[in-house]
């Protein structure tokens, strides 16, 4: 059974290694800041198939920095094994590690406390408001973390779930929030590195392109293990009705039909940008790990150390073994779970005939 890397460094460097093995092409962009250990940070990209190739199948991993212990496994295991995916006349490319600070640093979000799929908002005009949000803002991350304050706010968030209803909490809370720097699901005040990076690299890309499915990898939402395919668009959009045609049973999160409430700025919902001239389908697929509540009080705790406590201090290294937990689970037989739903979803992709 497969085992996840102990932290990013190790991550990285298997990556490479299997991408090498896999005599894949190599593409390196460094962060401009290092990691958690003083290492080097970079968004690496490996790609295997003809450079022209007119279908191209891309899997991302790190979005939310932490949940590329399981993304990246999988890259891993993808490029170990690739003789057995019918690729064809595909390119497959392998972008690890989008957000490779917060990788590093076991948190979900970036250097900027941005969380990037909340980034991806038109910012020629103001971000969206999330009024919801502001009424508990200083519930969510308190400025002190003891435990007797951690009781009374967690108590008196679990009032507000029951007042407000469990769905709409979560979509308060986790739809995307413009106006608290150092609270959680925060969309930032302009475009990050990260974005700028993607932008930037998707330009010249899919040049030759005409098809392109994307697999943006997560965990942190469902049942233990279980990969739900996630849209960002309406059922009846013409990339939802593409995603479905691939992969079945793809959940929208506009129509309230999937684990994860609508989002703003995520950026499988601005991926026809990406690569205009191609027939684009984006996907999330998200496995699931604990329960929604000790996610989110993995979050807190997070935000809270980096806002008001000493991330290289003691209680960092408690904070961060709190969030792997909650995204990335060490049991062998969970990511071997998660495998064998990620082997089917990319070689349906590899494999399938899409409608214009």
């Amino acid at each position: 059974m497969t085992e996840l890397a102990p932290d990013y460094r190790t991550a990285r460097r298997r990556f490479l290694g299997a991408a090498e093995s896999a005599g894949a092409l190599v593409d390196t962009t460094v962060h401009p800041l290092t990691g958690l250990h003083g290492e080097e940070l970079a968004v690496d990209v490996a790609e295997v198939g003809a450079t022209d190739a007119e279908h191209v199948v891309v899997v991302v991993s790190g979005t939310h920095g932490v949940e590329g212990y399981c993304g990246s496994e999988l890259q891993v295991d993808l490029l170990e094994h690739l003789p057995e995916r019918p690729l064809g006349a595909a390119r497959l490319v392998c972008v690890h590690a989008l957000n490779p600070y917060g990788f590093s640093w076991v948190r979900r979000v970036n250097e900027d406390n941005v969380d990037l799929n909340r980034n991806f908002v038109d910012w020629s005009v103001p971000g969206p408001t999330n009024e919801a949000y502001d009424e508990i803002a200083e519930l969510l991350v308190p400025s002190s973390w003891s435990p007797e304050v951690q009781q009374q706010t967690t108590d008196a968030l679990m009032a507000r779930a029951l007042e407000v209803g469990l769905e709409r909490f979560q979509e308060i809370v986790s739809s995307g929030q413009y106006s608290q720097p150092t609270g959680i699901f925060h969309g930032g005040t302009g475009p990050t590195w990260s974005h700028r990076w993607l932008r930037n690299w998707a330009a010249d890309a899919f040049g030759s392109a005409k098809r392109v499915e994307i697999v943006d990898l997560h965990t942190g939402l469902g049942p233990w293990g279980y990969g739900e395919l996630i849209g960002s668009e309406p059922v009846d959009d013409p990339a939802h009705v593409r995603a479905s045609s691939i992969w079945g049973d793809v959940r929208s999160m506009v129509d309230g039909d999937s684990v994860s409430a609508e989002l703003s700025g995520d950026w499988t919902g601005r991926a026809r940008e990406l690569a205009p001239s191609a027939v684009t389908t984006a996907v999330a697929l998200e496995f699931g790990t604990v329960d929604t509540i000790t996610v989110l009080q993995s979050l807190r705790a997070d935000a809270w150390l980096h806002a008001h406590g000493d991330p290289t201090g003691p209680e960092g290294e408690a904070v961060r073994t709190q969030v792997r937990a909650a995204f990335a689970d060490d049991d062998p037989r969970w990511i071997s779970t998660c495998r064998a739903r990620f082997v089917e979803v990319l070689d349906t992709a590899l494999v399938a005939s899409v409608p214009a």
